[in-house]
């Protein structure tokens, strides 16, 4: 399995974007992304990616380009931290999104 991204956000090309394989998530969801990834560029600046590693599990990622000597790492790791914390029911959902539709897993709730 490969890293899947599920959005990102670049404040250098003030850009967002949003993997198609995600367009069936509700549009509170899309929003709530856009938003997370948007302010956090405008609080931290660089590049912030939310998607999944290659085992499956969440990750949120950011990084700066050579030149951007006011990004900080250390604010950029602090609001990571608290994005995973205040969105963490948001984060379980994608991760089941994620395993049911784009893995096809099977996770019925009865136990055999």
């Amino acid at each position: 399995m490969e890293k899947t991204v599920i959005c990102a956000a670049n404040a250098y090309e003030e850009k967002y974007y949003l993997n198609p394989v995600f367009s069936k998530i509700p549009e509170s969801i899309k929003k709530e992304l856009n938003i997370i990834c948007v302010l956090f560029t405008e609080e931290v600046g660089g590049i912030i990616t939310i998607g999944f590693d290659e085992e499956g599990e969440l990750e949120i990622t950011t990084q700066a380009s050579d030149e951007d000597y006011m990004y900080d790492e250390i604010a950029a790791g602090l609001l990571v931290n608290k994005i995973r914390a205040t969105r963490q029911e948001l984060f379980e959902s994608l991760n089941l999104f994620y395993r049911v539709i784009v893995l096809g897993e099977d996770i019925s709730l009865d136990e055999e």
